[in-house]
């Protein structure tokens, strides 16, 4: 009996029709094919993904594929096609470990120079990467320390910072991109603080902005800043209020209370013994507006100064220490559901950590207390 030769063009409409949900008998009929176990049998190729078979010869459902020399110009634009289709559909790139894996998933199927041919390798090469690939892979240096440093550090330091710290500690220059890169790959980077809208409130002026965005001083307790920040956690609802020496950034007076009054600023205000003519910005709250604070800044010889209206850029410094302790603290651990005492706990490690651990690019990576130490 003689076997009855398909075309390529039969075959694949088949596979078409069947995707498509069409039926054995519809099929057999449109297409004219005499028996329904040849419909079973391409579509059995077609799931296990053995698509090479649609072009072998009647007779060769065994053999083809086994030892073969060579493809066609056509056949191997095909391979190719389906290797490419293969791949992209698992997002990944004909690089040296995805074309290694791929010749692994096919080589019983095609001949290993044709899928290379495909890509244009050579066996030599192919067989080089290979072999590299096969080698037991020492741990980076580089990427070690990179996460020794990023876990001393509890993760808040950006790529920039670890750079600078891989020079200055462990003596080794490399590229802030490379080590953006490392850290990137390896989920180290640090978080970025979330956005909010500022509260701006009522309009109230009492003093002018005299420091005007100089945040630079030449001595300790020359200038300084204060501002309040909210602690909304859990259950509980705080209020820090700070005071940053410009000096160094050194945080040298804060309170934390349940109530945002100004017995809770001039609580923080009196914990300092300040020279006289020292200036102190704040912003334009009622607080740092009222009559009580106004006479204790008189009495401690405190030149005052404060942000224009709805401009919290006029108190970088301060906002960016309250927006970093939230950020390296209570956002970045995702803590939840704390009570009052231990959300002041954590603040008040934090601001120990932060004077005499935490470096800052602005002061030659050290911290805020050493780099007092260092120049006084």
């Amino acid at each position: 009996m003689v076997k009855k030769a398909y075309s390529l063009e039969t075959k694949l409409a088949c596979i078409e029709m069947k995707k498509a949900g069409k039926s054995n008998k519809v099929i057999m009929e449109t297409l004219g094919i005499k028996n329904v176990s040849q419909v079973k049998t391409w579509w059995r190729w077609y799931e296990n993904d053995e698509l090479h078979r649609f072009y072998q010869p009647v007779g060769k459902q065994y053999t083809y594929g086994k030892g073969l020399e060579q493809l066609s110009e056509v056949e191997q634009l095909c391979l190719q096609v389906e290797l490419l289709k293969k791949y992209r559909s698992l997002n990944k790139k004909i690089d040296k470990m995805s074309l290694i894996k791929l010749v692994e998933d096919y080589k019983s199927i095609y001949p290993v120079t044709v899928i290379l041919d495909c890509f244009g390798v050579k066996r030599s090469t192919f067989y080089r990467w290979k072999s590299e690939s096969e080698k037991p892979k020492k741990r980076d240096h580089v990427i070690e320390t990179i996460e020794k440093l990023c876990m001393e550090n509890h993760f808040i330091y950006g790529y920039r910072t670890i750079t600078r710290l891989l020079k200055k500690i462990h003596g080794l220059a490399i590229n802030h991109k490379k080590v953006y890169r490392i850290m990137k790959e390896k989920g180290w980077l640090c978080r970025v603080k979330p956005k909010k809208a500022p509260n701006l409130g009522k309009p109230y002026y009492v003093t002018e902005n005299k420091l005007n965005r100089d945040f630079q001083a030449d001595k300790p307790l020359e200038k300084l800043v204060t501002d309040i920040t909210y602690l909304y956690f859990g259950n509980s609802k705080l209020y820090l209020s700070s005071i940053m020496d410009l000096y160094n950034r050194e945080i040298v007076a804060y309170t934390i209370s349940d109530k945002q009054d100004t017995n809770f600023v001039l609580d923080t205000l009196n914990q300092l013994e300040l020279p006289q003519g020292a200036m102190l910005h704040s912003d334009q709250g009622s607080v740092y507006t009222s009559k009580a604070y106004f006479q204790a800044c008189t009495e401690k010889g405190i030149i005052r100064s404060m942000s224009r209206k709805g401009t919290p850029a006029d108190n970088a410094c301060i906002e960016w220490f309250h927006s970093v302790l939230k950020s390296e603290t209570f956002y970045l651990h995702h803590w939840r559901n704390l009570t009052k005492d231990s959300i002041t706990d954590i603040v008040k490690n934090y601001i120990t950590f932060y004077n005499k651990t935490r470096v800052q690019q602005r002061l030659n990576d050290q911290s805020p207390v050493d780099y007092r130490k260092l120049t006084a």
